[in-house]
């Protein structure tokens, strides 16, 4: 009688699987307010040797005030698209043959900018001068917009002037310093020369040296960074550029006994009012809830931050499709997955992409589909919604699931009710964990411990 039950059993269709769904408020693209640098206000964080600034977009500042919401999201995609770019030129280049005390800074979304990056606001030489620089952990080189230039593009601040910095040095042309970087130059004070090139076409080049950095009140003496006199491109808004990435002449590497080779970042809803977060360096760096996944080592390029990604679930089913074996970093530096702070949009390799987006749309088929938005291929009408059940999107590292929030996967393209499943493919091996899916998570680097951790609901 037993064995005819469960012949039975067999016999029967199988159950439908019951997905997890959570609830998205759909909000437009945000409009610019202006805002001002000395508006910030003081919060504290855990450590009272570190202190934390309310996070404020970019898009507050004046020079993107007059930008319209879509203006500036067709923008950042084109920049993202160019950045994405970039990173797997460098990568496909290259494996072709090429803590005493605690501080913080604040961070600023730069969705107004166009840019998909974000930035911290930071002081340069002595006495400091304050300025925004892009915050991005897939460049080594610390560098500014330096005075007299040759040529600078419009920032929001002051052009630097390093003859009124009392601890500016110019490194001089054959010094160890000055062959840490890749191509230097000599020019004829037999100062060090250096020169940055993106993929997009923007460069800067300038006199290698060093200075003081000042965040908020601490002091970071002698750190290697680029004076710029010659920066052209699509450069807008901030004065220079932070290097968090992993080479020897990031700002991490450089300060690293400074701070313990430890610092998180949270990065904001960009599509809501601006929270309270902030860019901390030292052990308050490292949340005691954040879920670890260690770092991966690529042997052709040591810049980017390498994670194992071994699958997603999509209404907390694992899809089909997706492996560990689609991420596979291998011997000669190809394939991998980063985290990338400069990138906007997460891109899989084609075939995870695929079988991501199907099991979403095959999840969310409750939805009203709307056209396809630029390099967006699932896309939905959300016109006249107050609220909507989604269903879950969570990625798994190797040691870390990381649950997204609805926000982080279905976002506005427009002020209309448009919203697309912020994912897409690429036809290169390399994938990018971007800043949307970051967003709200405290991101932490302990480099000391070789590994990355994610913090949920971070920016409180």
């Amino acid at each position: 009688m037993v064995m005819v039950f469960f012949l039975l059993l067999l016999s029967l269709p199988p159950l439908s699987v019951s997905l997890r769904f959570q609830t998205l408020i759909p909000h437009s693209l945000p409009h610019p307010t202006k805002y001002s640098p000395d508006s910030q206000t003081l919060t504290s964080i855990d450590d009272q040797n570190a202190i934390s600034l309310d996070l404020h977009h970019l898009d507050t500042l004046s020079l993107s005030f007059n930008a319209t919401p879509e203006t500036l999201f067709h923008h950042r995609l084109r920049r993202d698209s160019i950045r994405v770019k970039t990173l797997t030129s460098l990568v496909n280049t290259t494996a072709a043959g090429r803590t005493k005390a605690d501080f913080s800074s604040s961070v600023i979304s730069g969705l107004a900018q166009g840019s998909g990056e974000y930035f911290t606001r930071i002081g340069i030489g002595t006495p400091p001068r304050y300025a925004y620089m892009v915050l991005d952990t897939g460049s080594d080189v610390v560098w500014i917009q330096c005075s007299p230039c040759r040529r600078c593009y419009t920032q929001s601040d002051p052009i630097f002037d390093p003859t009124k910095s009392k601890t500016f040095n110019g490194v001089a042309c054959g010094t160890p310093l000055c062959k840490r970087l890749d191509s230097p130059g000599c020019n004829k004070r037999k100062k060090c020369m250096y020169q940055v090139s993106y993929g997009d076409g923007s460069f800067t080049v300038g006199e290698f040296s060093t200075e003081t950095l000042t965040f908020r009140k601490t002091k970071v003496n002698n750190i290697a960074f680029g004076c710029g006199h010659d920066n052209e491109g699509l450069f807008v808004g901030a004065a220079g550029l932070l290097g968090l990435g992993r080479g020897k002449l990031s700002f991490p590497n450089q300060a690293g006994r400074q701070f313990g080779s430890k610092f998180s970042y949270c990065l904001v809803d960009r599509s809501m009012s601006a929270k309270p977060s902030s860019l901390v360096f030292g052990n308050s760096a490292v949340s005691r809830v954040a879920r670890f996944t260690p770092l991966l080592s690529n042997p052709k390029l040591d810049t980017f931050y390498y994670v194992g990604l071994i699958g997603v679930s999509v209404g907390g089913v694992r899809v089909p499709g997706i492996s560990s074996s689609l991420f596979e970093l291998d011997n000669a530096g190809n394939g991998g997955v980063i985290i990338d702070s400069g990138t906007s949009v997460t891109r899989l390799t084609q075939p995870a992409y695929v079988a991501l987006r199907n099991a979403f749309l095959s999840g969310a088929s409750h939805l009203k589909r709307g056209p396809n938005f630029s390099l967006f291929d699932a896309c939905f009408d959300l016109s006249g919604k107050t609220e909507v059940k989604v269903p879950t999107v969570v990625m798994h590292f190797k040691g870390a699931d990381v649950s997204l929030p609805a926000s982080n996967y279905l976002i506005p393209v427009d002020s209309g009710g448009s919203f697309c499943f912020a994912f897409a493919g690429t036809a290169s091996g390399l994938s990018i964990i971007g800043n949307i899916q970051q967003q709200g998570f405290r991101v932490v680097y302990d480099l000391a411990g070789s590994r990355v951790g994610f913090a949920p609901r971070g920016c409180a």
